[in-house]
């Protein structure tokens, strides 16, 4: 635990670049991108899966190369949107063309290469498209991932009984899951009321549901890395943040809660359009 609290400690001057937000979180997001992809294809490569790593790094350089042009352009977001469908159709078509090389490469180097880039890179994008939209909302993705993931942790340490997906994730329990959940509402309805009241007036359910919807979506995202990690062979994604394993271990549940937020958000303005 004490290991845990510590590189909990380590990861708080990412918050930096949250608060900087434009061109920083972008950057930040983009290094985090190319390191979760090389080691979500290292995990493939435990199993005799070849991904093409470059593939997966020339996709999240185009891909955070138009969020820069979204950044620098905002009137300008009727031609982002056709290039991110052509961002769309170039790296599903140069991920089958890995499948060319028909006697080194199999069909499931072409499938990974293509999971790792919708899974790491378009996921954690939404990022930036929440920062680039909706501004100081952007917390929100944090505050449901982090928090769910705290509350749940202690929850479970104290009233953990019965367990929650045992042949997936052993430790994790109901309680500590329901402890999660509320967590993650309390702390974005708190976060709704004390900053975001002035862009809404429907603020704190705005907070509620993101919270509610982000508690469970958080967990869905890190049993989904468990679930690959156990297929993997593998206990962690890597040793760069110890008690953490690597940047994916720390980021699972952001890359779920990032795009459920930004379009959660984007409903919501669509049906009560924000003050901002």
């Amino acid at each position: 635990m004490k290991t845990r609290i510590l590189s909990g400690l380590i990861m708080l001057p990412l918050l930096v670049f949250l608060w900087l937000g434009g061109k920083w979180l972008l950057l930040a997001c983009f290094a985090v991108a190319l390191m979760g992809v090389r080691e979500f294809y290292n995990g493939f490569r435990k199993m005799g899966v070849s991904p093409c790593a470059p593939i997966g790094y020339a996709a999240a350089f185009c891909l955070y190369t138009l969020g820069l042009f979204l950044l620098s352009s905002p009137t300008g977001t009727e031609y982002i949107y056709p290039l991110y469908m052509l961002w769309f159709f170039g790296v599903t078509v140069a991920s089958l063309l890995v499948l060319f090389k028909i006697e080194k490469r199999t069909l499931s180097d072409g499938m990974a290469t293509l999971t790792g880039v919708f899974y790491v890179v378009f996921f954690s994008f939404h990022v930036v498209l929440v920062d680039s939209f909706f501004g100081i909302a952007v917390w929100l993705i944090v505050l449901t991932a982090f928090g769910t993931d705290i509350m749940a942790y202690f929850s479970g340490m104290a009233f953990g009984k019965h367990k929650l997906c045992p042949k997936i994730s052993p430790k994790k329990t109901i309680e500590g899951s329901v402890g999660g959940i509320l967590g993650s509402m309390v702390l974005c309805l708190l976060f709704a009321h004390f900053f975001l009241a002035d862009f809404s007036d429907k603020a704190m359910l705005m907070g509620l549901v993101i919270g509610l919807l982000g508690g469970i979506i958080s967990q869905f995202g890190d049993l989904t890395a468990s679930i690959f990690k156990r297929h993997m062979g593998i206990k962690d994604y890597g040793n760069l943040i110890p008690g953490h394993g690597g940047i994916l271990d720390r980021f699972d549940s952001v890359l779920f809660t990032a795009p459920m937020v930004f379009y959660v958000l984007w409903i919501w303005n669509l049906i009560c359009p924000f003050g901002w």
